[in-house]
């Protein structure tokens, strides 16, 4: 029999309707508990890494040795992704592993991905399999975070991962378990604790804003800017989203009298930085910055302190504030028009000074 265009559309409606009688039958079994068949798993693999490699393709990849990045990523694997895909030391849960399809075991996985592709996963996810696009896909910076994570994974013994994800809590990890029973409060702050420190200082390598010090109206403020995701983080807003108003306020007093802005800055010689800080650029529209954040008398307590914070994580807030990406408060919009009018060299001198001066 001759195949023509019109046999070759009725085989395919009987195909179509064949299939919707099976689907409306009810006997395809759906129970993640069966699996997949084993020409439906590497059908679904196949299409999933290739869809992977097409629109992964024209995506450059930055610099990534930056150990700032690493333990950026590194604190918020141990929370978003560990019970799922498991650590050195820590295999995936059992409910993770009687998923359909399973995670993979990440440290064994990353090898067989380029950095373009892990990027392109981690920011959009993968349908059909339970992982979730990023929380905030326009915070590319934070996605860059958890790949220089990743690319280090597969050669850290538990040792090494735990004192990149979990920092000095690692010693205190079983006796803040205990206290945690007496005390609410405990597993919130020791779940912040594990990147900004239970002083607020952050860690010590420029992965995390220094919280001590900072005003307790500021840091309200920004945890409900954060749970009410108009301040936009995959990190921040997962761990601010689930938080009662009363941990909010609780956390905010205890970092706000955790201490002062702990830094080891002694003053530098950033003239051009210090220009703009102190006189602004008027002819830009740039104004002083510390007549809004070091006022006399403290006027503006919704504010935050710049001196004592790392140069980096400045410049990085300055440039989301230039493209539109960082939301915040209710000041956040003043920020946004400033940052529009500096330049990339403005905004790392003005970095550069506030970082390089100790808190007052």
């Amino acid at each position: 029999m001759r195949l023509t265009w019109g046999r070759l559309l009725v085989l395919a409606a009987a195909a179509l309707v064949a299939g919707l009688l099976f689907a409306w039958s009810g006997l395809f079994n759906v129970g993640a508990s069966t699996g997949h068949w084993a020409i439906t798993d590497w059908f679904l693999h196949y299409a999933m890494r290739k869809s992977v490699e097409t629109h992964a393709g024209d995506i450059a990849v930055p610099p990534l040795e930056d150990p700032a990045l690493i333990h950026r990523g590194a604190g918020h694997y141990a929370s978003g992704c560990a019970p799922c895909h498991g650590a050195p030391g820590q295999p995936r849960s059992a409910i993770a592993a009687a998923m359909t399809p399973p995670p993979p075991f990440l440290p064994d996985k990353v090898p067989e991905w380029q950095p373009n592709e892990l990027f392109w996963i981690v920011r959009h996810g993968v349908k059909f399999t339970g992982m979730p696009a990023w929380a905030a896909p326009e915070r590319s910076d934070e996605v860059w975070a958890m790949v220089a994570f990743l690319l280090r994974l597969p050669d850290l013994q538990p040792d090494d991962y735990r004192a990149l994800a979990l920092g000095d809590l690692v010693d205190q990890q079983a006796h803040a378990g205990l206290e945690g029973l007496a005390d609410p409060f405990e597993p919130v702050l020791a779940d912040c604790a594990r990147c900004h420190g239970r002083d607020g200082a952050g860690r010590g390598v420029g992965a995390f804003p220094k919280l001590a010090g900072q005003s307790e109206d500021y840091l309200l403020a920004t945890l409900q800017a954060y749970a009410l995701g108009a301040r936009r983080s995959g990190i921040m807003q997962p761990a601010a989203t689930g938080l009662s108003e009363a941990a909010i306020r609780q956390l905010a007093s205890h970092y706000a009298h955790a201490g002062s802005l702990a830094s080891d800055a002694t003053g530098g010689g950033n003239v051009h930085g210090e220009e703009i800080a102190r006189q602004g650029v008027p002819h830009q529209g740039i104004p002083a910055c510390v007549s809004c954040h070091e006022p006399a008398g403290g006027r503006y307590p919704a504010y935050p302190k710049l001196r004592g914070q790392t140069a980096g994580y400045l410049a990085q807030q300055l440039r989301l504030f230039k493209d539109g990406i960082r939301g915040g408060t209710a000041y956040a919009h003043i920020m946004e028009t400033i940052a529009r009018r500096m330049s990339d060299a403005q905004i790392l001198a003005v970095a550069g000074y506030f970082g390089s001066q100790p808190p007052r």
